[in-house]
């Protein structure tokens, strides 16, 4: 057991909640964020709105659980949007609920829950990358720390002039390299401005992440849920293993030279000319009307 700085006591155990099987991904009810699926867009709300949406060790075992589970749950949750409540995104992990327990382990020496959670926490981010469908980071107000993260390890970002993203882990004495960050954000924006962002922890406006390459759009704030929920639900009509091969293979080819993502390409769409999405465009095209794709 370790104490926090108000004298309770903490388990340490704690730091890093097990994972918890989601049978049904499209019918789950989340607990410790907003999660609704309709139309084949699935909407994961990060809903603690008073504090600009921090995360806990709870909810960040959620979101892991969750994106796990979605692989599952691919012909019925075809998109996912990820977004925050009362206009700001996400302000990174809770500082009472998950810094204040974190140092409390640092005093008592142990070493292992904080690396129990911090595996979590990228764990969060491999099962984002894993899972099949297209995430769409809405992105309103703060976005700082995990909750960068968040938007960065999302496939597609959204934003308003008024959003701040900052990598701001130096500012708590941390290393920047965290949850990927060290590989994603280079890829993202270039290794000089991903340098630039994690060494200083400094806010990205929202015309500035634009011009970067981070965000894909800005809209106006007011016009932020309907535009992600557009752009999920135009993805979501698309061929969902089709989308989800394009996913895999912009991972994959991260590590590959050319001549060995041209092969791996050659083979990914060998395999989606076998699907019934295939057939459904072509006959679809010869009818003269728009192909009605059913992820299969």
């Amino acid at each position: 057991m370790s104490s926090t700085s108000s004298g309770a006591s903490f388990d340490a155990a704690t730091v890093a909640p097990p994972p918890q099987p989601i049978a049904d991904a499209a019918t789950y009810r989340a607990r410790h964020i907003g999660w609704a699926v309709a139309d084949g867009v699935g909407t994961i709300t990060l809903d603690r709105p008073e504090r600009k949406n921090p995360l806990t060790f709870d909810s960040y075992a959620e979101l892991r659980d969750l994106f796990r589970a979605l692989g599952a749950a691919r012909r019925t949750v075809r998109a996912v949007v990820i977004a925050g409540a009362g206009g700001n995104f996400c302000s990174g992990g809770d500082v009472h609920e998950i810094i204040g327990p974190l140092v409390a382990c640092q005093r008592a020496g142990d070493m292992d829950a904080l690396l129990r959670f911090t595996r979590m926490t990228g764990d969060v981010v491999k099962a984002m990358r894993a899972c099949p469908q297209p995430i769409i980071a809405a992105v309103d107000g703060v976005c700082a720390g995990a909750g960068a993260i968040l938007a960065m390890a999302s496939d597609l970002r959204i934003g308003t002039a008024r959003s701040a993203t900052a990598f701001l882990f130096v500012r708590v004495g941390l290393a920047g390299a965290d949850m990927g960050a060290c590989a994603m954000l280079p890829r993202i924006v270039g290794h000089g401005r991903a340098s630039e962002l994690l060494f200083t922890g400094r806010a990205l406006g929202g015309e500035e992440a634009l011009a970067w390459g981070f965000l894909n759009r800005l809209v106006a704030p007011e016009d932020l849920a309907a535009a992600a929920r557009a752009l999920a639900g135009e993805i979501a009509a698309g061929p969902g293993f089709a989308h989800a091969m394009t996913k895999t293979c912009l991972a994959q080819e991260w590590d590959m030279g050319l001549e060995a993502a041209i092969e791996a390409e050659a083979q990914a769409q060998a395999i989606c000319m076998q699907t019934a999405d295939f057939a459904r465009a072509y006959h679809a095209f010869a009818a003269r009307r728009r192909p009605v794709f059913e992820g299969d």
